[in-house]
């Protein structure tokens, strides 16, 4: 389909988890839903356990064809996660204070088996909030409904699991955020037991070639590189938590790298596939494994913003990209 003298443009868009990190990424996906390009379709979102939530709740405004409704739930989804009232503010600060203690010392390891459900059910409930699952499920059986992937594993078996949105449920979304330091292992119906997409797709990425996209834009909340060899406690478990959440990231782009050199030197020919642009959108900055579990309002806000500020530089770097593409197109 054409527009003007640009042809429509697919895209997905696959957001990595990273706890209270992917506030970052709520950022990006507001930036992204108020100045989507005009050659583009938003036709997949793919994302685990904060990540997985964030396209969720892009994806209901999608799925509705109201983007403006999905920048309002990010927000708010957000302002209601943040601790805010001063019970909710003395358990932020005492988690961090504990977190921040293991850093110098051996701390007992105990159960969330053997703790109160408090945090899981006012989870559970404020996603009941911000989701009608019933009408969702229902509007993804649409012809051309964007496609929701969100990613889990199942603990017995060990199989990485895909939901989708023509199943989507709490307990999906909950099964992907269920970090097993923290919370206990989910039921889903049907499907199995299930702990923190973390350890499986971290985002689910491979199987979003299927719908035929021409781009990806990856959100990602762990960073690749470090600029110095860690020596303090602290700083070797926010590397090696850094590696393990980027590891099937990379794999996953490993394949569709393989895969655009296959078809550019001719070894695989399918008119179904073509080449996949991929660009990242990163959380550049270096805060720390404990921040993952700190909801301080000051933080969340402030990683929102720069999120909107990095997708702010991405639009305008790729908008620059096109217009070079057609110009060079015009001279041919």
């Amino acid at each position: 389909m054409d527009n003007g003298n640009r042809l429509r443009t697919r895209v997905a868009i696959a957001c990595q988890g990273g706890g209270s990190h992917t506030a970052f990424t709520a950022g990006v996906l507001q930036g992204l839903l108020e100045s989507l390009p005009e050659d583009v379709d938003v036709v997949a979102l793919s994302g685990t356990s904060g990540g997985a939530i964030c396209a969720a709740l892009a994806w209901d405004g999608l799925v509705r064809g109201d983007r403006k409704l999905a920048i309002r739930k990010l927000q708010g989804f957000w302002e209601s996660m943040a601790a805010t009232d001063p019970l909710d503010r003395m358990a932020n600060e005492a988690l961090m204070s504990i977190m921040g203690m293991r850093d110098l010392m051996v701390m007992p390891e105990v159960s969330p088996y053997h703790l109160p459900t408090w945090g899981e059910d006012r989870f559970r409930a404020m996603l009941n909030e911000y989701f009608d699952f019933r009408e969702l499920r229902e509007l993804a059986r649409r012809p051309g409904a964007p496609i929701l992937q969100i990613g889990a594993v199942e603990v017995l078996s060990g199989d990485f699991e895909l939901f989708t949105g023509e199943e989507l449920c709490v307990e999906c979304l909950l099964a992907s955020a269920a970090i097993p330091e923290l919370f206990r292992a989910v039921a889903v119906p049907d499907r199995g037991v299930f702990w923190d997409g973390l350890f499986s797709q971290n985002p689910p990425i491979h199987n979003l070639i299927r719908h035929r996209i021409d781009e990806l834009w990856l959100i990602q909340i762990n960073l690749s590189t470090c600029p110095r060899i860690p020596t303090e406690t602290h700083e070797i478990l926010d590397r090696r938590n850094a590696l393990s959440g980027n590891l099937s990231m990379e794999q996953e782009l490993g394949f569709i790298e393989e895969l655009n050199t296959a078809i550019s030197e001719g070894r695989f020919k399918d008119p179904e596939f073509h080449p996949i642009r991929v660009t990242r959108i990163v959380l550049d900055r270096e805060l720390g494994y404990r921040s993952k579990s700190d909801r301080r309002p000051d933080l969340l806000n402030d990683l929102k913003q720069y999120g909107q500020t990095k997708c702010r530089i991405f639009l305008k770097q790729r908008d620059s990209r096109m217009k070079h593409q057609e110009s060079r197109v015009a001279a041919d």
